[in-house]
């Protein structure tokens, strides 16, 4: 099935109330400096006036630091311009103790007293009486994202707009890099059917937006209600640029996203959390190390003999310390990204899945077929399944991904 620019755009409705004062316009001057401002760095420098007169909430995680590391939590409350009277805890917690598919529950931060909500599965009415009883009037939202549609945090942030609209609540979002850049949007749109909370709309595989541009194409297309929208924008920061050009530190967004190179595969391999091989959770390299029990190093070979641009597979072996094959060695192999700006993480992941099928008897597909929740719909694995090549499968998508990335296009303002 291909979803049209029609389709995508069906059910949504106009953007709502988006304030975009003068001094959060304009993306310019930092670049030149080798430096990117945050919307963060950049709400703090005006005197948090877009916050002013408002009782305040946010939502954020261990990413949301400034600089120095501070994070923006411990500033805030440190400051008297600002009202800050909850914190909302997404997947993994708004401190991060909590391991893939779980959260910290809801408690009081003992750093700063304040009161933190769970929004983790929470969505439409109760998320937005969660909103209600805090008391804010604002809720924020500065949590950096990785670039991939089936990273749960930028759903945290559609599921927190549709609650902050249905509670009558301000919404602000901060915005920060997409670490592998904004180039382009990859891979598969998600078809409706197939929504959940690793997609919940139907935007491609690998996004190529910011977190800000994702709010403005939610208010626009996909709530049914809009929110009263403000974003507040970076400087400095250019669509081509990867993680490193930013000088801003990277803190792990998720225990097994430790590094910017791990974002940079993982909007193909995360695809391997639908079969039965392990994705390299629980080693010091997940998404680039790959592999199971009775891989050998036929299927480095044959995925090298694809003639994927931009990267090189090396055989590997490996003990994952949990998940799949907890304390077992398997083979496998490690992806080595040689060329970052040609490398296509979603043409490797599929390229990955196909071959690893051919070389390997032992492949399959997870019985509750998550496949088709990360890929967004049953085509990839029905097609790899009938003996489809790479080129067969990624050919399949380019419809809907043209219609979606027209749409896309009308909300990117960075250059």
């Amino acid at each position: 099935m291909s979803l049209s620019r029609r389709q995508l755009l069906a059910g949504g409705s106009a953007v709502g109330a988006v304030t975009a004062p003068a001094w959060r316009s304009s993306p310019a001057a930092a670049h030149a400096t080798g430096g990117v401002l945050t919307g963060f760095d950049r709400l703090a420098a005006d005197g948090y006036r877009a916050l002013e007169g408002q009782r305040v909430g946010v939502v954020t995680n261990p990413t949301g630091v400034t600089r120095d590391l501070r994070h923006v939590i411990d500033v805030m409350h440190g400051d008297e311009r600002v009202d800050l009277v909850a914190v909302f805890g997404p997947e993994h917690g708004f401190r991060g103790t909590a391991q893939a598919g779980g959260s910290e529950g809801r408690h009081v931060d003992p750093a700063t007293g304040l009161p933190v909500y769970d929004t983790y599965l929470r969505s439409g009415r109760p998320l937005a009486d969660i909103f209600t009883a805090s008391g804010v009037d604002t809720v924020v939202y500065d949590i950096q994202d990785a670039g991939a549609r089936f990273y749960t945090y930028i759903w945290t942030l559609y599921d927190c707009m549709e609650a902050a609209a249905l509670a009558g609540r301000r919404f602000v979002v901060l915005d920060r890099p997409n670490p592998v850049t904004g180039r382009a949007a990859l891979g598969p749109v998600l078809h409706p059917e197939f929504a959940t909370f690793v997609g919940r709309r139907s935007i491609s595989q690998a996004h190529g937006m910011t977190v800000t541009e994702l709010a403005l194409l939610f208010n626009g297309v996909f709530l049914t209600k809009p929110v009263e929208l403000e974003i507040v924008r970076m400087s400095g920061w250019r669509r081509a640029d990867f993680f490193d050009a930013t000088g801003l530190p990277w803190v792990p967004p998720s225990p097994n996203m430790p590094t910017p190179d791990t974002a940079l595969a993982y909007a193909g391999t995360c695809l391997f959390e639908g079969t039965n091989l392990s994705e390299g959770r629980g080693t010091t390299r997940p998404f680039e190390l790959l592999g199971a029990d009775g891989v050998d190093r036929s299927w480095a070979e044959a995925a090298n003999a694809a003639g994927l641009s931009g990267v090189r597979l090396r055989e590997a072996y490996f003990t994952p310390a949990f998940s799949t094959f907890a304390g077992k060695t398997v083979g496998g192999v490690q992806l080595h990204v040689h060329d970052r700006t040609s490398f296509d993480p979603v043409r490797t992941g599929i390229a990955l899945l196909v071959t690893a099928k051919r070389s390997w008897s032992g492949f399959a597909w997870r019985a509750d077929h998550w496949i088709d929740s990360l890929t967004g719909s049953a085509t990839v694995r029905t097609m790899i399944d009938a003996g489809a090549g790479t080129d067969e499968v990624t050919g399949a998508w380019q419809d809907e991904l043209a219609a979606f990335d027209a749409v896309r296009r009308t909300y990117l303002y960075y250059r």
